[in-house]
């Protein structure tokens, strides 16, 4: 169990997510079709008459895709914060032990199958990462400490990646069409009938996440200590992975790859708060949600009344964001 955080931090994650709300109330009401949050509260309170499209697009259009934003920033950042303390590099993130890989295996087999549809891009993408995640840990659980782990996942990275360039010679237009803009990663597809799937599976996997804040602070000491300190830690690393696959793996496969949340958010919340992951797991999880909300809300109004997809917005501002972090000095 996870030891209580004084109040400074408390009020410090009951801030966050205050923020977290009103950004998400901006994004709700801006867009393509502006809508004032304010009149649906009337409409419910005072039966103010709301045009019924403005109802239809804000509760069945903007919500849920608000709600998936939280949900995926806050996942991926988290398990970005894990996955940084697990092999304990800052440069790590969800993708090194092949989720990311895996999913984007599985939904190039959905698209030569002939399955297009978003729900077996989903499941086929999920799979995907489950059996790259998987083989990564019966790989990697041969050796001592996480360098298995770190070989096998990047020799399964670059092996799915190889099989997913072979296979793109054996699609055809709309085929590659639908893969090239899944890969940009996009929330626009995101409904109610994925949301209320997603939505409490992806806050299970992450409380999961939070309860391995004393482990992960016992790793910060070293993998021999850790293990004097009573933790079974390929019990641990097993717990993780799972962890994380479950997590990150059907979000990526319904969004297709995001990048930068997971690397550069957990690397910014430690650099302002240190490393007690009993508050850095939270807080990264707040900051990813909001940084990706962020993202999302200048996709959709950046090139009006078209959008981008996130997966750019995100590696625009991350990439050189990153880089400007590297340009620190190490002792800051």
């Amino acid at each position: 169990m996870l030891v209580n955080l004084t109040k400074k931090p408390r009020w410090l994650l009951a801030a966050s997510g205050a923020l977290l709300l009103i950004v998400a109330l901006c994004a709700l009401q801006s867009g393509a079709m502006a809508i004032d949050v304010s009149n649906l509260l009337a409409h419910q309170l005072r039966g103010v008459t709301l045009d019924e499209t403005e109802i239809n697009v804000l509760l069945h259009v903007r919500l849920p895709r608000v709600l998936f934003a939280v949900a995926m920033g806050g996942a991926l950042a988290i398990s970005g914060a894990t996955m940084q303390a697990l092999f304990r590099n800052p440069l790590a993130e969800p993708s090194l032990i092949g989720v990311s890989a895996g999913a984007v295996l599985g939904v190039m087999v959905a698209l030569l199958c002939g399955l297009t549809g978003l729900i077996w891009m989903g499941m086929t993408g999920f799979a995907g990462a489950l059996i790259a995640t998987t083989i990564a840990y019966l790989l990697g659980r041969r050796y001592r400490g996480v360098g298995g782990l770190l070989l096998a996942g990047i020799a399964i990275n670059a092996f799915a990646m190889s099989l997913v360039s072979l296979a793109t010679s054996f699609t055809s237009d709309s085929q590659f069409r639908s893969f090239a803009f899944w890969t940009l990663g996009s929330l626009s597809r995101v409904n109610w009938s994925i949301a209320q799937f997603l939505l409490p599976w992806t806050l299970m996997w992450s409380f999961a996440l939070c309860l391995q804040a004393r482990v992960l602070n016992a790793l910060l000491l070293g993998e021999r200590e850790a293990h004097h300190l009573g933790y079974d830690l390929h019990r641990v690393r097993r717990q993780i992975v799972v962890a994380m696959a479950m997590l990150v793996g059907p979000l990526v496969a319904f969004a297709g790859s995001i990048g930068f949340i997971g690397l550069v958010i957990p690397h910014l919340i430690r650099i302002w708060l240190g490393p007690d992951h009993r508050l850095l797991l939270p807080m990264s999880w707040l900051g990813g949600a909001l940084a990706l909300l962020l993202a999302d809300w200048l996709a959709r109004v950046a090139i009006l009344p078209a959008e981008l997809p996130v997966g750019v917005i995100t590696s625009l501002i991350g990439g050189p964001f990153f880089l400007w972090l590297l340009t620190r000095k190490p002792n800051t």
